[in-house]
């Protein structure tokens, strides 16, 4: 296996730049997720280092070896595409056979090796049938199984779970984390989707408009976001908006908000605070709060019921804020209700631009 480098890559077209002076690095038997929205560069991203592009500038290599000018099939690569690519007329066993054949493998060392790979992806028994007599999950674990054969340096995913419904593509996470985990091998994942990055990878890179904004591991990006983009963008985030002081903001109404990390900077400059619906506390407005936390009182406009949980949509002053409950915990309150919302210094994010 090997680690991947990325160093000061920029990739431009025409007068757009798609990626803008990234530097990254994707450690050697790690599952790396690469996270943002469309046209952040996430997939342009993934195409240089696969080899199916070159970068205007900076350098790509594999392994300690510079790659950005060799050619996609010598940099041993394996790759996962959204739509899986399957040739239809092929079985099972000689999709998975195709990049061995083509390297010119013995039938004998083919056999063995695609007998390896499906019995991996628990596919060991299907060799034989097309790709439209497989459900949605089996031909992902046929493209995988195709993807991994050949023992390549890196495997490259982009947004592979995308077209499976969300029973299934739960259940592919947790199979996609086994089986990298099996094989120790360097994985670079490409996804829009916050949950998938926040379940699979050991590191999550956040891009936006052709930068990385935040990179890291899931609990430090999401605990710590470093900017308004990489708060909201990676899961959910109340925003709130004022001036520092020692202890953390003051908002424009003067309410202080308290912080554990205030910002270090001067006092009075324009900074928000994000704090995440689930670590707020909700209750009616009567109710005691206990010393040393955050509040704010507002009214509830709206509960959306999802089952085991509830989000209530509060208004504090024309500003909605989110509060994410589990259901079996405390009590229901009604829309229209005034209730108060606490929650501690340490759930407490303070950004300065």
């Amino acid at each position: 296996m090997a680690d991947v480098q990325v160093r000061n890559v920029s990739r431009s077209f025409g007068s757009h730049k798609a990626l803008d002076d990234v530097s990254i690095d994707f450690p050697d038997g790690g599952f790396y997720a690469l996270l943002g929205p469309s046209g952040s560069g996430k997939t342009t991203l993934l195409r240089l280092i696969a080899g199916f592009d070159f970068p205007s500038s900076g350098g790509i290599s594999i392994g300690g070896e510079s790659v950005e000018r060799v050619p996609v099939e010598k940099r041993r690569i394996g790759m996962m595409f959204q739509n899986y690519a399957l040739f239809p007329n092929m079985s099972v066993a000689d999709n998975v056979a195709f990049g061995l054949s083509v390297r010119g493998d013995t039938r004998s060392s083919i056999e063995t090796e695609v007998r390896r790979a499906l019995d991996l992806v628990q596919l060991d028994k299907l060799g034989e049938r097309r790709p439209h007599q497989l459900s949605g999950g089996q031909r992902q674990r046929v493209a995988l199984a195709r993807a991994i054969v050949t023992k390549p340096r890196v495997l490259l995913l982009d947004e592979p779970l995308s077209a499976l419904d969300k029973a299934l593509r739960v259940d592919m996470q947790i199979e996609l984390k086994r089986i990298q985990r099996e094989i120790g091998i360097t994985t670079i994942f490409v996804t829009h989707d916050q949950e998938e990055a926040l379940t699979m990878a050991d590191r999550i890179g956040i891009l936006c408009d052709g930068r990385v904004v935040q990179e890291g591991p899931p609990e430090d990006v999401y605990d710590r976001p470093r900017s308004e983009f990489a708060a909201s963008f990676l899961g959910d985030a109340n925003i709130l908006r004022g001036k520092t002081f020692d202890n953390g903001i003051r908002l424009s109404d003067g309410m202080q908000i308290l912080a554990k990390e205030a910002s270090s900077g001067s006092a009075g400059v324009e900074a928000i605070c994000a704090v995440r619906p689930e670590r707020i506390t909700i209750a009616a407005s009567a109710s005691a709060t206990p010393p040393g936390r955050n509040t704010l009182n507002g009214r509830i406009m709206k509960r959306i019921f999802a089952g085991n949980s509830s989000t209530y949509f509060v208004d504090r002053n024309g500003e909605t804020l989110k509060v994410l409950v589990q259901n079996q915990d405390g009590e229901r309150l009604s829309e229209g209700q005034d209730v108060t919302l606490s929650w501690s210094p340490e759930s407490t994010v303070v950004i300065t631009a």
